[in-house]
């Protein structure tokens, strides 16, 4: 990692989460916190809503970082979840606009239904609590766990979700999610760039996954994939390098900070190891001139 006197020289951050949605930092404290870090540049990459982006670019400007406009879309392909980052978005785009509320209704509806479960197994919550902790307008699984953690029902937020909220749990309830195929369209339309987010997770046969999907992510018109990640292994993050050299797509990457709601994953550097080069940046800025 490129360091000097704590600072990390042209490195970025190209993926974090504010209080808008499942963090625990302003957006304005985020890019303070880059700039503190020597970062050159940041993106904010809410999930489902952009409602963080005014405060966050102010706050750039002020700074003298270069910010990116982002969110974080779930999607699924081939009946999995899968989650698309647009960078450089127009926040203010029709399409993706309707987009984002519909997706955040589908969170409501959720949200309610899992709070339903969870007070027929015995767990006292309400929703008005619920939206007192979230803050933001994108409500999700983990300010459902801070809610029974205040209450004492669980220790930590890894009890909560293996014991209730996970896949397959007494709690647990489906997403209805986009096809990728229209989020990609979606951050298209707002003058932005689609990449795929974390793509590979140590699951058996990783690398022949990450190639089939990212082909069919192809055929939608993804631009780049996320390389460098805080929870990849260096094998992982090589092999990812390797497979979006062979399709040519653009390289990202980001730490996927959400602050004190995401121990041990700090802005820049992820788990430690995380070091994500300016040249990232600079490349997809080429992209969009050439694409005008």
């Amino acid at each position: 990692m490129t360091q000097r006197n704590g600072f990390m020289l042209n490195l970025i951050d190209l993926h974090t989460h504010s209080r808008a949605s499942d963090g625990s930092d302003t957006p304005a404290r985020i890019v303070q916190y880059a700039c503190e870090k020597g970062l050159k540049g940041i993106a904010l990459t809410d999930h489902d809503t952009v409602s963080g982006l005014p405060e966050f670019m102010e706050e750039t400007k002020k700074c003298g970082i270069i910010g990116v406009p982002g969110v974080e879309i779930s999607t699924r392909l081939f009946a999995k979840e899968l989650h698309i980052v647009g960078l450089f978005i127009n926040p203010e785009t029709p399409e993706l606009s309707e987009l984002l509320e519909r997706m955040r209704a589908g969170r409501e509806k959720r949200n309610r239904e899992i709070i339903h479960k969870l007070n027929v197994l015995g767990y006292e919550i309400t929703y008005d609590e619920l939206l007192q902790v979230a803050g933001g307008e994108s409500v999700g699984r983990p300010h459902i766990g801070a809610v029974l953690l205040r209450k004492g029902y669980f220790k930590t937020m890894h009890e909560v979700f293996v014991q209730c909220l996970k896949r397959g749990c007494r709690a647990y309830v489906p997403r209805e999610l986009p096809d990728s195929a229209e989020a990609v369209k979606v951050i298209h339309a707002a003058g932005g760039l689609a990449i795929w987010a974390h793509p590979v997770s140590g699951q058996a046969g990783e690398r022949g996954y990450a190639k089939k999907m990212l082909r069919k992510l192809m055929d939608f018109g993804i631009d780049g994939v996320e390389t460098n990640y805080s929870m990849f292994s260096e094998h992982q993050t090589q092999m990812m390098h390797e497979i979006a050299e062979a399709a040519g797509v653009l390289k990202s990457g980001g730490s996927d900070y959400h602050g004190v709601n995401q121990p041990g994953i700090d802005l820049g550097t992820g788990s430690g190891s995380l070091a994500v080069p300016f040249e990232f940046l600079e490349r997809m800025m080429e992209a969009r001139q050439c694409a005008r």
